[in-house]
């Protein structure tokens, strides 16, 4: 099973660190949206993610979001461990489970970084 180095899951811990503590939903969700990108190869942290999406979208009551993360949570480890995972996608139910999406430049550069 791949393992994350340690910059990458501290870039990863940062992020998810600050989900928790942004005062804004929105910030939130853009915060797990980066985590999400950096834990993707990963399944544990990819699953973590997951979960914490699920927490958030009970918390804010969105029926949609929280089935489309139960969804995720299930194919969040497999789909790391055979590396069929769509880069750069946010996590979100709104995008497709498996539609590729640009990573954002600063957080590709932070990725580079940690490799």
């Amino acid at each position: 099973m791949r393992t994350a180095t340690p910059a990458t899951k501290d870039l990863y811990d940062r992020e998810m660190a600050a989900a928790r503590h942004a005062s804004d939903p929105t910030a939130r969700w853009e915060h797990l949206e980066l985590a999400h990108i950096v834990s993707q190869p990963y399944p544990w942290l990819h699953t973590r993610n997951h979960v914490a999406m699920f927490a958030l979208a009970v918390r804010q009551h969105d029926r949609r979001e929280a089935l489309g993360q139960v969804v995720r949570i299930i194919v969040a480890a497999p789909g790391s461990l055979s590396g069929r995972y769509p880069e750069g996608n946010t996590g979100r139910t709104r995008d497709g489970l498996m539609t590729p999406m640009p990573i954002p430049p600063d957080l590709a550069a932070d990725l580079a970084r940690a490799a």
